[in-house]
């Protein structure tokens, strides 16, 4: 999965997949946090000197997830890809 952003309210997040439902946030442009899926609407901050979950409701957090969970990436044009392969 690629890179994407996400907007919740007026605030900005770039949101980059680090596998296994664990997932690194910028905000304004610097790292932020790093988070991880618990279930559909639990989300856990990873703790930032030992990155294990941090047990503790955190509703930016749980927001951050349910924008997560309900983006869909942009499909390719295939036809572009496949002509970028053949150049």
């Amino acid at each position: 999965m690629q890179p994407f952003d996400i907007t919740i309210g007026t605030i900005d997040y770039a949101v980059f997949p680090e596998g296994e439902d664990t997932y690194v946030i910028f905000k304004d442009g610097k790292e932020y946090v790093h988070i991880q899926k618990d279930t559909e609407e639990q989300w856990l901050k990873l703790d930032e000197v030992t990155a294990l979950p941090l047990f503790e409701t955190n509703e930016e957090i749980n927001a951050i997830g349910r924008a997560i969970v309900a983006h869909v990436p942009e499909e390719e044009d295939e036809d572009e890809t496949e002509e970028d392969l053949l150049d």
